[in-house]
């Protein structure tokens, strides 16, 4: 999860921590970017933290997607955006937006159906918890008041591959 804005607080890296997030990054920012007053988590000694200057220096693991998330047009919904597995998400400024290289370097582009801009610290809480919600292991919600949702189905992995000797 990062924001290419200068300074942000730590109640994203705190809520990155909190939904399972692998790493954290920035974008031209400076190191005190996520420093944090006081955090009874412990975030910053859990997950691994990126500090990159420019777009140029941005390395992410082989396979993980870029995700944007911004207010455009061409934006999917995000509550109807399948999650890439392997996925890191970039925020844009509260203030501005994604520049369009930065834009035109992810793969995937979401916006938050709301009436307006939210504070980075919380669009971030949103678009891990609807990671979670959507990759996790959770029983759909049912589709009306006061009726029972469907079971989730039992993770079936088989037995053990069977291998021949050789000889």
């Amino acid at each position: 999860m990062s924001s290419p804005r200068p300074s942000i607080s730590g109640n994203l890296l705190r809520s990155a921590h909190a939904f399972g997030a692998s790493f954290v990054f920035t974008i031209g920012a400076d190191e005190k970017a996520l420093e944090m007053r006081s955090d009874a988590s412990m975030a910053a000694a859990h997950l691994p933290l990126y500090h990159w200057r420019s777009l140029a220096e941005v390395k992410l693991p082989k396979g993980c997607s870029l995700v944007g998330v911004e207010i455009l047009d061409e934006a999917a919904d995000l509550p109807s955006f399948p999650h890439p597995l392997r996925a890191a998400y970039v925020l844009g400024p509260e203030r501005g937006a994604l520049t369009p290289e930065l834009a035109a370097r992810c793969q995937h582009l979401v916006r938050i159906p709301a009436a307006f801009s939210l504070n980075v610290a919380t669009a971030g809480a949103i678009v891990m918890y609807d990671r979670l919600r959507s990759l996790g292991r959770f029983a759909s919600r049912p589709i009306a008041e006061g009726t029972v949702p469907r079971p989730e189905a039992p993770d079936v992995q088989g037995g053990p591959p069977k291998r021949r000797r050789q000889g």
